[in-house]
């Protein structure tokens, strides 16, 4: 028996959010195990169902197929990735699944999807081929043109990094730069927008939180900067420019306890990184 995986685990094997997690769980698509605490705990199973009733949803697959898909789906897997990997496609309401050289149903490629990595080693992905692909290069083509059109054209590079968040919702990277860009040239609605659009599509990542809490913080907006450092350094305990931001504003807050506690921190980060 595999050891089960919490949420945390899911948003970072998957790259689904909490939002997306919670109603997909709530579809019935997995029923997870609850812990001591009552925290949700997914099998190997859960995950391979949770990202194949996502994918199957962005191919437009209407729900009831996708619950009758999925339920068959979860009768033949395994407990553990076997070392031949999973192909899963769903044809009408059949799953077809291949694992090596054995089909269980014949393979037609229609909304076929690849499983690529382990869980052990922190990885888990699911892979829609051709179009999937497409996208996937597309993303990467029109976010590097946005990073070399930054400074010498910024309009083009927030066109560029929109292209590359159309191509592939799930690609952080040009979220977090146009985000980024649309703060230095004080488009701060805008820019509050995309960084809230992203943590609802790719879940709550540091660097992420990190950036919403310096937008607010230029904001005077004081409690909800506290908030996002907060939740940045939750997520990275060794992000020691948000210790540091932190440690300002609870000064600025009176909160001096809190900003002793965070420039602690942030000089613990710093001397350790210098040794």
């Amino acid at each position: 028996m595999t050891q089960p995986y919490g949420v945390r685990d899911v948003e970072k094997l998957l790259h689904l959010s909490r939002s997306t997690i919670r109603a997909l769980v709530a579809a019935g698509f997995v029923s997870p195990l609850r812990s001591a605490r009552g925290a949700w705990q997914f099998s190997f199973q859960d995950l391979i169902v949770l990202r194949t009733a996502q994918a199957l949803a962005d191919a437009n697959v209407p729900a009831r197929r996708i619950t009758k898909a999925v339920r068959e789906l979860r009768r033949h897997l395994p407990e553990t990735m076997p070392l031949s990997g999973l192909r899963i496609g769903a044809v009408a309401d059949r799953v077809v699944v291949r694992e090596g050289a054995a089909r269980w149903q014949a393979e037609t490629g229609q909304y076929l999807l690849e499983f690529d990595g382990d869980p052990a080693q922190g990885s888990l992905s699911v892979i829609v081929p051709d179009r999937a692909a497409a996208s996937h290069e597309d993303a990467h083509a029109w976010f590097a043109k946005g990073v070399t059109l930054e400074t010498r054209d910024p309009a083009s590079a927030v066109q560029a990094y929109r292209h590359a968040m159309v191509a592939d919702p799930m690609f952080l990277d040009p979220r977090i730069n146009l985000g980024r860009l649309l703060h230095e040239t004080k488009q701060m609605p805008q820019a509050e927008q995309v960084y809230r659009d992203a943590i609802k599509a790719c879940g709550e990542d540091p660097v992420l939180l990190f950036n919403l809490g310096a937008l607010y913080d230029d904001l005077d907006r004081a409690p909800e900067a506290v908030r996002a450092y907060e939740a940045a350094v939750r997520r990275d305990p060794a992000m020691a420019d948000g210790h540091f931001n932190l440690s300002l504003l609870y000064e600025k807050l009176a909160r001096p306890r809190d900003a002793l506690r965070h420039m602690a921190r942030y000089r613990t980060l710093t001397a350790a990184r210098s040794k």
